[in-house]
C-alpha cells in the first residue's frame, strides 16, 4: 500500500481545509462588530406609568406596616398607648371621649390586608388636615384567635409604627367599646403655626 504525502506542510494543509469550510464568509469589521438587536426599546406608555406611580405609591403607604407573628391581645383587655411627653389625663379624657370625633375608619369585618392598605392613608390624611382625634373601628372577636380580635392586636402593633400617632386607647361602650380605639395624632407644624399667631392675637 502506497501512502501519499502532502507537498505542504501539515499546518498549511489545515489552513486549506479551513479556508474551504469558511467558503464566503467575512470577518466583521471594527466598526461594526455588534449584532443588531432591531428596533431599540420603547418607552412606556401613559398607562404603564400611571400604574407603576400607583403601585410606587402603594407600596410607599403601607410597606413599612408588617403583617409578620404578632402576640395575640386577650379579647376583654383594652388597648392603651401614649409616647413619652403625653401626660396621662390626656389619654384618660381620649378615652373617655373627651375630644371631637374628627374622622372614623370602618374596618368591621374587612381582610387583614386591606385593613393594613386602608390604615396609612387614614391616618397620613387626617394628620395632612390637621385633625387631632379619630376613632377605628375594628370589632373585637370573643375567642382570643378570632378574626377581630387578631385585626385588633394588628393594630396595635400598627399605630406605634406612625409618629403621627401620639396616643391610642380603647373606647368606652358607648363609643363601640373594646370594639373601637380613640387615636390621638400630634399637631402639624401648620397648627403649631397657627396656634402661635392665635396666641400672640390675644396678648395684643
Amino acid at each position: 500500500m502506497t501512502f501519499l504525502r502532502c507537498p505542504m506542510t501539515r499546518q498549511a494543509c489545515y489552513d486549506l481545509d479551513f479556508q474551504a469550510l469558511m467558503g464566503d464568509v467575512r470577518p466583521l469589521s471594527r466598526t461594526g462588530n455588534r449584532a443588531d438587536p432591531g428596533h431599540g426599546r420603547r418607552s412606556p406608555s401613559e398607562a404603564q406609568l400611571a400604574r407603576r406611580e400607583s403601585a410606587a405609591a402603594e407600596l410607599e403607604g403601607h410597606g413599612f406596616l408588617s403583617d409578620d407573628f404578632v402576640d395575640l391581645m386577650p379579647p376583654f383587655d383594652p388597648l392603651a398607648y401614649r409616647r413619652d411627653g403625653i401626660q396621662q389625663g390626656v389619654v384618660d379624657r381620649l378615652r373617655h371621649g373627651g375630644y371631637a370625633d374628627q374622622a372614623r375608619l370602618h374596618l368591621l369585618r374587612r381582610p387583614l390586608e386591606e385593613c393594613r392598605r386602608a390604615l396609612p392613608p387614614f391616618i397620613h390624611e387626617a394628620y395632612a388636615h390637621d385633625l387631632r382625634s379619630v376613632l377605628i373601628v375594628h370589632g373585637r372577636g370573643q375567642a382570643i384567635d378570632s378574626p377581630a380580635n387578631v385585626l385588633r392586636s394588628y393594630l396595635a402593633k400598627w399605630l406605634t409604627q406612625f409618629p403621627e400617632v401620639q396616643a391610642f386607647v380603647s373606647a368606652q361602650p358607648s363609643d363601640g367599646g373594646l370594639g373601637a380605639t380613640w387615636v390621638m395624632l400630634r399637631k402639624s407644624e401648620r397648627a403649631k403655626s397657627a396656634n402661635r399667631e392665635r396666641q400672640q392675637k390675644r396678648r395684643g
